[in-house]
C-alpha cells in the first residue's frame, strides 16, 4: 500500500473509535503521586507525515508529563554538544531488566547498558550540566528551538514529587559517583534529571520536537540540529533500548523506533516518513501505555507503514 493512498485521517479515526472503547487501560503511575492524579481516560494520538498534513483525534493537545521520553531530547543536546565523546561514559547495549536497576550501573563499572536506562541518563545530565552555563534555561531553550514551539515548559508541580519520591534515583546516582562516572554534586545533577523528566508536552508537540529524527537532523523549520550520521544512531538507539525491558515485543508488534515514558506517551518515528505520537496514562505491567501500543501496533498494521 503506497503513502498516497492512505487516508491517515480516516485511520487514526478509526484506531481511536476501537481502543477508547476498551475498560482495561492498565495503571497509572503511582510512585510519583502527581502522575497518580492524571485521569485515565485520557487518550490522544498524533500523526505527522514529513510530506503531507498533520493529523490529530482526542486529547491529542492536552499537555502530559514526558517522562522519560525526554531521554532522548537530553541525548540530542548532548551529541550536538560533544559528539563521539558522549559514547566514552554510556553504552548502546540494550537491557533486559527494568530501567531503575541498580545492578546495570554496577555491572558496567560505572558505564550504564545505554542513555536511557535511568543511570545511562543521569550521566548523560552530568555531561550536560558540566557543559551548560545555566543548564535549566539552555536545556529549555534547546526543546523549545527544536519543536519551534515557546510555549513548551517544565511542570513544577510534577518535578517536586518526583524529587521528593527519588530515594532509588538517589541510590543509582551516588553509586555512579563513588564509581568515577559522576563529574557534578549528586543533588545538582538529580535536580537537572528531574526537571527534563518534568517536561510537559502534548502529543501535537512531541510530534514537532521529534522531527527531526525522521527529517535528517533538520526540526520543523528545515533548522540542522544534528548530523545524518547522528540521526542513524539515535533511531538506532530507540528502536532497541526505547522500551527497555520490553523493546522486543514492541519491535516485534509495533515496528519503529520509539521512546516511551511514564506519564503514558510514546512517541515513534518511522525515518524519512512521518512520526507519531500516542499518549493514554494507563500502563501495562512493564511500564509502558497500554493503549498507546495497541494504537501503535494498529496504525502500523493497518498502513504497513513499519521499518520492516
Amino acid at each position: 500500500m503506497s503513502k498516497k493512498q492512505i487516508d491517515f485521517e480516516n485511520v487514526l479515526k478509526h484506531i481511536y473509535s476501537e481502543l477508547n472503547k476498551e475498560v482495561h487501560r492498565g495503571q497509572v503511575a503511582s510512585y510519583i503521586p502527581e502522575l497518580e492524579n492524571v485521569n485515565p481516560r485520557h487518550f490522544g494520538i498524533h500523526l505527522r507525515p514529513i510530506d503531507d498534513s498533520p493529523v490529530g483525534v482526542g486529547d491529542f493537545c492536552t499537555p502530559f508529563s514526558i517522562q522519560s521520553i525526554s531521554k532522548v531530547l537530553s541525548l540530542a543536546y548532548a551529541l550536538k554538544l560533544l559528539g563521539a565523546d558522549v559514547w566514552k561514559r554510556v553504552g548502546v547495549d540494550p537491557t533486559h531488566e527494568p530501567f531503575n536497576f541498580l545492578s546495570l550501573t554496577e555491572k558496567g563499572n560505572g558505564i550504564p547498558n545505554n542513555p536511557f536506562v535511568n543511570a545511562g541518563a543521569m550521566v548523560v545530565s552530568d555531561m550536560l550540566y558540566s557543559h551548560l552555563e545555566y543548564p535549566e534555561r539552555e536545556f529549555l531553550n534547546f526543546v523549545r528551538n527544536l519543536s519551534n514551539d515557546s510555549s513548551i515548559d517544565y511542570n513544577k508541580k510534577v518535578y517536586t514529587s518526583e524529587k521528593a519520591n527519588g530515594h532509588r534515583n538517589h541510590a543509582t546516582a551516588s553509586l555512579l559517583k563513588s564509581l568515577n562516572n559522576l563529574d557534578n554534586d549528586v543533588e545538582q545533577v538529580l535536580d537537572f534529571y528531574y526537571l527534563q523528566c518534568s517536561l510537559s508536552m502534548s502529543c501535537e508537540q512531541l510530534s514537532k520536537s521529534f522531527y527531526f529524527l525522521m527529517n535528517g537532523g533538520k526540526n520543523i523549520v528545515d533548522h540542522e540540529f544534528l548530523s545524518p550520521s547522528q540521526i542513524k544512531r539515535l533511531n538506532a538507539i530507540m528502536l532497541t533500548c526505547g522500551f527497555y525491558n520490553d523493546v522486543g515485543g514492541f519491535a516485534f508488534n509495533v515496528g519503529l523506533p520509539a521512546k516511551s515514558g511514564v506519564g503514558g506517551g510514546i512517541i515513534a518515528v518511522h525515518p524519512g516518513k512521518y512520526c507519531i505520537a500516542a499518549w493514554s496514562p494507563g500502563l501495562n505491567e512493564k511500564g509502558n501505555s497500554l493503549l498507546g501500543i495497541k494504537a501503535l501496533e494498529m496504525f502500523t498494521t493497518e498502513t504497513e507503514l513499519s521499518i520492516f
